[in-house]
């Protein structure tokens, strides 16, 4: 029995406050931009509901036209019209007034030969039904419509997807349905782990882009699923939550996969982990570090995905088969990057270190210290522990870090942690963040010290996965060791450069002043009173770093 979630009355699909108006639901076709275009083209589902596509194709064109599929909620008619979010570094060069959000440019692509389909899905806008946020219901939905497509008197049977975001996590969720026409997968930046990318960062609310981001699904005629209800109402690993699982090892389909060091707190973890799960046979991985939006319209991107698409949607020669298996950016700070072939991730050759905490000097580094502990205000306070490098590094691939601690005043307690880079001047080092912001953090990690348990079986050193199905809340005096997964991160540094570990009682990032651009946050947290760091001795307070082979430094 499917899990029932809760439910909403969808908003008025006519008014949203800032989007272009909402037309009437009536097919059109015109011919503009080079192109056929088709308004409100009505999709059949299984259960005889009906959803709207639009599709664009190269004008006059009447046969054998590849297609590729944009599948998200953010309405089909509310084109980008070329401008995207300030700062996103995107171009509007780059695009056309047609280009739907997070998704391909119909202008671009049909100069390339290729048709796309925009879909808003089960009841979204006007398409017909409730919405359901991901789960099997959009998963079966997103099949038929492929189906749909692929049978089109001018297509040629086959049927890509690709796009940011949404756009990219429907992919893991369709794909191991195995519709026949879906030939090849690009998903460019999407969470796959509900639970620990999307909502409870170490079981730890986010607060600022996830009720954002629920309030993006309201608009429609019917209900639609009330995501941070259910979230809110859900703080544990349950059926919920289970209702929302991927089953990437079932994916067969050729993938080109890209994520980017800078989505900290979002799509970055996810986007590794779904390719590194995938069945596929065929499959490549992308890493960047810079703006997710940017990077993706960017012109060598397009020609990457126009390479991919062309060798499994039309069968054409192309430069694929000279492709390393992953490509990784190793960054210096915001906008200096070398970008590495590598043949697999994480990298084999990594070596391990754990660097030992010292609460007494500040420092971390090989030998242990003597026991000492230091103490901050849990609400808003914060520590710091340094290494400095004699000779250059570069750090790539999962970290954790092991800490002892007790809540003096709680009976839980909040934890975050970041990684900088502090130059020789004892600055710090500004790494792109979050698709706007350029003096962001090397890495982040984040952990309620109640959900400290472990998965043993999922579990590695580097990478401690925690089981966030039931508490366990601290005993006054008590102290306890605790995992910290940091999400993973490329970074080079120079001799004379530090490595800084920022452990805090709240997020040590925060939105800059005025500007209400999607951001994290977590400010429902459990501190209260003191927290205490308790490192040396009995106490084996660490980190643990991937360190690549110094050789690798001169390449």
């Amino acid at each position: 029995m499917r899990f029932r979630p809760l439910m909403r009355a969808g908003s008025d699909p006519f008014g949203h406050p800032t989007k272009p108006p909402l037309p009437p639901a009536d097919f059109s076709c015109r011919t503009e931009h080079g192109l056929t275009i088709e308004r409100n083209c009505r999709i059949p589902l299984r259960d005889g509901v009906e959803i709207f596509a639009d599709l664009y194709r190269p004008e006059g064109a009447t046969a054998n036209v590849p297609l590729l599929l944009a599948w998200g909620p953010y309405g089909k008619h509310a084109l980008t019209n070329r401008v995207f979010w300030p700062r996103s570094g995107v171009d509007p060069e780059w695009l056309s007034e047609l280009t739907p959000f997070e998704g391909p440019d119909p202008v671009w692509w049909g100069r390339h030969g290729y048709g796309v389909a925009v879909v808003d899905p089960r009841g979204a806008w006007l398409s017909g039904g409730d919405f359901h946020h991901n789960g099997i219901q959009e998963a079966e939905d997103c099949a038929d419509a492929i189906e749909w497509l692929g049978r089109l008197p001018w297509s040629n049977g086959r049927v890509g997807m690709t796009g940011v975001s949404y756009l990219a996590n429907i992919q893991y969720l369709v794909a191991p349905l195995r519709p026949g026409p879906l030939a090849a997968l690009n998903p460019w930046e999407g969470f796959s782990d509900w639970y620990r990318e999307f909502a409870y960062h170490g079981g730890i609310l986010e607060t600022s882009f996830l009720p954002r981001a629920c309030d993006n699904i309201q608009w429609s005629r019917n209900r639609t699923e009330d995501s941070w209800a259910n979230i809110v109402a859900h703080p544990l690993i349950d059926d919920y939550w289970h209702s929302k699982d991927l089953d990437l090892e079932a994916i067969g389909q050729p993938a080109y996969v890209v994520a980017s060091w800078s989505d900290q707190g979002l799509h970055l973890r996810g986007t590794i982990e779904a390719w590194r799960r995938m069945g596929s046979a065929e499959k490549w991985l992308d890493i960047h570090g810079q703006k997710k939006w940017a990077h993706y319209y960017r012109p060598e991107s397009r020609a990457r995905q126009l390479a991919f698409f062309d060798h499994y949607m039309r069968d054409r020669p192309t430069a694929l088969a000279a492709w390393p298996r992953v490509r990784i950016e190793v960054r210096e700070r915001h906008g200096v990057a070398e970008e590495r072939a590598e043949n697999e991730w994480p990298l084999a050759r990594a070596d391990y270190r754990r660097l030992a905490l010292d609460a007494a000097s500040g420092t971390m580094g090989g030998d242990p210290p003597s026991e000492s502990e230091v103490r901050y205000p849990a609400s808003d306070g914060r520590i710091c522990f340094d290494h400095l490098f004699a000779e250059a590094a570069e750090i790539t691939g999962h970290a954790s870090v092991k800490l002892w601690v007790e809540a003096d005043g709680s009976d839980d307690m909040d934890l975050f942690v970041a990684l900088q880079k502090i130059d020789t001047a004892g600055e710090p080092v500004g790494f792109t963040f979050y698709a706007f912001y350029e003096s962001g953090p090397v890495a982040l990690g984040w952990l309620r010290a109640s959900h400290r348990a472990l998965d043993p079986e999922r579990s590695r050193p580097e990478r401690p996965i925690h089981r966030h199905t039931s508490e366990d809340r601290l005993m006054p005096g008590q102290c306890v060791p605790v995992e910290i997964e940091i999400w993973p991160f490329s970074a080079r540094f120079a001799a004379g450069e530090t490595l800084r570990l920022i452990v805090a009682g709240s997020d040590i990032y925060r939105r800059e002043d005025g500007a209400m651009l999607p951001f994290p946050l977590h400010q429902q947290t459990r501190n209260a009173g003191t927290h205490i760091i308790r490192t040396g001795g009995a106490f084996d307070s660490a980190i643990l770093l991937p360190v690549i082979p110094s050789k690798d430094l001169s390449q």
